[in-house]
């Protein structure tokens, strides 16, 4: 933006006001003007046609003198600050306000013609050329008997008029320019509401371009650019919570991998070089052969996860016994149980109970969770794994009487490669990533996942499932 986008709204602004005043000094005065004319002709048109009426046209029936009727007329003509004239249709002068009567000199006004207004009733000329300066003139016709006599003309100076006219201009002048200063709120009404937000979102995004993901800003606003800014910082927020998962992600990767690589090298070596001799080496291939099948687990896990976040990823949901699934993971560590003398105990809701889901991954997600539990939980402790139904959901519980997870490391436990400090002294084959496989296999069915665990006392997991009749089994 650059400031650009402000000083075009500002050049608009201005350019507006010019040519508004341009447009008010082109088009209000002649406007005006007219305006002004056609109520002043209206105006002196009625007189005219009341002197026509009431007393010229008794001249031409001998009704009333010369003299009586210039006597009123010249009252008049003051009242109106105008010149009344009665004109024969020759043109000859009969009588004029501002000059006595004269019988010896009779004044003819040349080219005299009444339709000289051309359908109207005022023009607005030199009045034949009797004047040196454009008059207003009305012209009112005296009738008897059905046939015009003559006519009684009224004539104006236009200087009032255009005084008048002058006056309204000036007060347009003055309007317009009070609405243009007036107008200068909405240039700061922009400028606060608009451009500083919008100044403050590009500076944002100028920051964001260049890497820096935890750059914040505020805009003090409830409309949509408000909302955009708001938008914008989450978009940067999590971005930069993205890039930090990432690194961490990485470095837990090298981690994990570089850790089981230097064990494998240094021993290897070690036996290459004499340093451990040759009645030793079973032992330690045995202990390369287990970092062996740690890197494998890890690189199984990866990709597992790779998997499941791939969008689109197709789930194989069928309806299964959950129970049979459940007796089926359980059998699967007999063995380990019987080395730290565990037991696991199954309370299960019915003989049979059918869910529908992706039987494989959930089988996966019983064993990631049952594994943890033996991990970490006391010699000679009991696992228990159980389910309940609630409003056609299965709750599969798995909980043991172990070390526990600590109250701050709970909101961790589904990060890859997270491990408590209390975990790594007992979890020291494990990779971090079954409990992010638990969670993306939850997340992928549409189910919840949740866990309860105190220090030292033990943990809870607890996953839902849909469950379905027993007759909807062959689906």
């Amino acid at each position: 933006m650059k400031k650009t986008l402000y000083l075009k709204f500002v050049l608009a602004y201005f350019i507006f006001g010019v040519f508004a005043f341009i447009t008010v000094a082109t088009f209000v005065p002649s406007m005006t003007r007219e305006q002004l004319i056609r109520e002043k002709a209206e105006s002196l048109y009625k007189e005219a046609v009341l002197i026509a009426e009431q007393y010229a046209s008794g001249l031409y029936t001998s009704e009333t003198s010369l003299e009586t009727v210039k006597n009123q007329l010249d009252v008049l003509a003051v009242y109106l600050d105008s010149t009344i004239r009665i004109i024969n249709p020759s043109g000859r002068l009969v009588l004029d306000t501002d000059t006595a009567i004269n019988f010896d000199e009779p004044v003819v006004i040349k080219a005299f013609d009444p339709t000289i207004t051309k359908g109207s009733y005022y023009t607005v000329d030199t009045f034949f050329d009797t004047y040196e300066t454009d008059v207003l003139s009305v012209f009112a016709p005296i009738t008897s008997d059905f046939k015009v006599k003559g006519y009684v003309v009224i004539i104006c100076g236009m200087s009032s008029i255009e005084k008048s006219s002058d006056n309204l201009l000036n007060i347009s002048y003055i309007t317009a320019a009070i609405i243009f200063l007036l107008s200068v709120i909405i240039l700061i009404f922009f400028t606060e509401m608009v451009y500083q937000p919008l100044t403050k979102i590009t500076h944002a995004t100028e920051q964001y371009a260049s890497g820096n993901m935890h750059y914040e800003f505020t805009v003090d606003s409830e409309d949509e650019i408000g909302y955009l800014a708001a938008c914008l910082n989450y978009m940067a927020s999590e971005i930069a919570r993205s890039e930090d998962d990432q690194k961490r992600f990485v470095a837990n990767v090298s981690h994990d991998f570089r850790s089981p690589l230097t064990s494998i090298h240094g021993y290897l070596e070690a036996m290459l070089d004499g340093t451990i001799p040759p009645e030793m080496h079973e032992k330690y291939l045995q202990i390369v052969l287990n970092e062996t099948d740690r890197l494998t687990k890890l690189t199984n896990g990866l990709l597992t996860l790779n998997n499941l976040n791939t969008k689109g990823m197709l789930l194989e949901k069928s309806n299964f016994d959950i129970n049979q699934v459940i007796r089926n993971t359980a059998a699967t560590f007999e063995g380990l149980c019987r080395q730290k003398n565990l037991s696991i105990e199954l309370v299960l809701t019915g003989k049979t109970m059918y869910v529908r889901a992706d039987m494989e991954k959930i089988q996966r997600i019983l064993y990631n969770l049952t594994d943890n539990a033996i991990k970490f939980s006391h010699q000679n402790s009991v696992i228990k794994i159980e389910t309940s139904e609630k409003k056609n959901k299965l709750f599969v519980s798995v909980k043991d009487s172990g070390i526990g997870i600590p109250k701050d490391d709970l909101k961790f436990i589904w990060d890859r490669f997270y491990k408590s400090d209390l975990s790594r002294g007992k979890d020291k084959k494990g990779t971090g990533l079954g409990l992010s496989i638990v969670k993306e296999i939850i997340n992928a069915h549409g189910e919840n996942i949740n866990v309860i665990s105190t220090e030292g006392e033990g943990t809870e997991f607890i996953f839902t499932l849909q469950q379905v009749d027993v007759e909807d089994d062959e689906d």
